[in-house]
């Protein structure tokens, strides 16, 4: 049996706890992948690699970096992420730790010996082409599901460019479709490569003849009369048809064929991409936002003592909204979980389908919690202040809210990492490091009021499950529905907590406004 959704653990008898209380917004559903509509012009710009197995991405990346294959080999699962750097070092970031694993970044180092796999590799180079943008290179995406697509989407929105490899005998499979479906309503760029496969390009036909030797008439879409046909050009055609036919929005796509080891044509166009967007997103926001500084005072006529109430209620409205839509994707998790469990993976690939599903769960409790706090914030300093505020003067509430976070004992040590064990009970992690160690992505600083939720497998849960001796399918369904519902539990009180702390620390900022008039941050 899956888990019902949890009651709220900070319910009250209070008829404003209703959700039809008058006077407050309804709340949105959970969008099905954690897409913001805008990217942060703080963003780095990095390009995604992505693609089935077979393909010879690694290679792709390898001649592009311009160093050996075996430098960018990872543990399953895990993403790497190039970077630019005066001095080559290789760094593994695994959840349950607080600090990096560090260790050589020439091809024949040998990694540290780790409980479960890292989330990402960071591998810093000296190649002149990560001035431009950053790489991060993905698992394979049949091995991805529905979480590990969110996942990697959610990277892709973020990073700005999709490069998909694909081999000249692999089809774009359900699941590839769907990706680029999604990708495409972005305004991220896609560039796909056509790797020759494992049995290499096919071989050249010859133009068709007639009795005299003379060559046939062709069709203007056709190849040219009297030539051969060029097994290339017709690859990448009919991967390019078969695409457009399922996903029209990636007409403008670029295509690259994979002829020798080096692709100048492909670097040219990606550090063109960079330059544009790299503009794009330069400009989108000026420097000093409006409002960074000066004067904000209080409006003329300020609003009774009923706001704070207000305020009280609002909050935990929006938490008890997320509370329940968590336990709603946890019930999801858990069938698909059961369904691999007996039908895919089975109890030896189970750490690593139920850590993904952890890590796109953290993604989408991280962006339903920003949401919400930016709608609270906006509506209680409208009504202080009399009108929506600038975004410099949103950023200095924010500020201030931060730093009255850790004068109240709930507001405290935020900074913590749910960890599942190998019990199917929840160890709690403090530490921005913890935080830094679950993100596959890390992307620009966080200016979010309140840190990020982050949920992941212990190295001991995960040796649990890879050993040879616990290949039950019927323990590790009832194992995963115990954890499960601890991590729903966890789950529900940190967001109540963060929430109570949030609405106690924005109070004491607009309090003070109102007792002097003006905005003191």
């Amino acid at each position: 049996m899956k888990p019902g959704p949890l009651p709220g653990v900070d319910m009250t008898d209070d008829p404003s706890d209703h959700p039809d209380a008058v006077g407050l917004p309804p709340r949105s559903p959970l969008p099905a992948h954690p897409q913001a509509p805008e990217v942060d012009p703080d963003e780095p710009l990095a390009v995604v690699a992505a693609g089935p197995a077979g393909a010879a991405r690694r290679e792709v990346l390898a001649a592009l970096l311009g160093v050996p294959s075996g430098m960018l080999v990872t543990p399953a699962g895990s993403s790497l992420l190039v970077r630019y750097a005066r001095v080559a070092t290789r760094a593994a970031y695994v959840p349950g730790y607080r600090q990096p694993h560090s260790y050589g970044a020439d091809q024949a180092a040998a990694g540290p010996a780790l409980a479960r796999a890292p989330r990402r590799v960071e591998l810093s180079l000296p190649e002149p082409l990560l001035r431009h943008f950053a790489v991060l290179d993905t698992p394979d995406t049949d091995t991805l599901g529905v979480a590990g697509g969110r996942v990697l989407l959610d990277a892709v929105v973020r990073s700005g460019a999709l490069l998909f490899v694909i081999g000249a005998d692999q089809p774009f499979t359900a699941a590839d479709l769907h990706l680029l479906a999604e990708v495409a309503r972005t305004r991220a760029r896609v560039f796909f490569v056509v790797t020759p496969g494992a049995g290499g390009w096919a071989a050249a036909e010859p133009a068709a003849t007639d009795d005299t030797g003379v060559a046939l008439p062709t069709s203007p879409d056709g190849p040219p009369a009297g030539g051969p046909v060029d097994p290339v050009a017709v690859t990448v055609a009919a991967h390019r048809a078969t695409l457009l036919a399922a996903v029209p929005g990636l007409a403008e796509a670029n295509w690259y064929p994979v002829h020798r080891a080096e692709h100048p044509d492909l670097r040219r166009a990606l550090v063109g991409w960079s330059a544009i967007e790299g503009l794009r997103r330069a400009s989108s926001r000026p420097p000093v936002p409006p409002g960074a500084h000066g004067r904000v005072p209080v409006a003329p006529e300020p609003p009774g003592d009923d706001w704070a109430e207000g305020l009280e209620r609002q909050s935990r409205l929006r938490a008890r909204g997320i509370r329940q839509q968590l336990a709603l994707e946890l019930a999801n998790i858990h069938l698909r979980t059961v369904q691999e469990i007996v039908f895919g993976v089975g109890c030896a690939g189970l750490p690593q389908l139920l850590d993904r599903e952890l890590e796109a769960l953290s993604l989408l409790a991280t962006e339903q919690q920003d949401r919400a706090v930016r709608d609270i914030l906006d509506g209680a300093t409208a009504r202080i202040f009399g009108a929506p505020l600038a975004e410099g003067v949103r950023h200095r509430i924010g500020a201030a809210v931060r730093w009255g976070l850790a004068d109240h004992p709930t507001g405290q040590e935020l900074d913590r990492v749910l960890l599942v064990t190998g019990t199917a009970g929840v160890a709690v992690l403090s530490g921005a490091g913890a935080l830094d160690a679950l993100l596959g992505h890390p992307g620009a600083p966080r200016t979010e009021v309140l840190p990020r939720i982050g949920v992941a497998l212990s190295g001991g849960c995960w040796q649990h499950w890879r050993s040879p001796g616990n290949d039950d399918p019927n323990a590790a369904r009832s194992w995963a529905q115990r954890a499960l519902r601890e991590v729903e539990l966890e789950l529900s009180r940190e967001v109540a907590r963060r929430f109570e702390a949030f609405r106690l620390a924005l109070d004491g900022v607009l309090t003070d406004a109102l007792d002097h008039g003006i905005l003191l941050a």
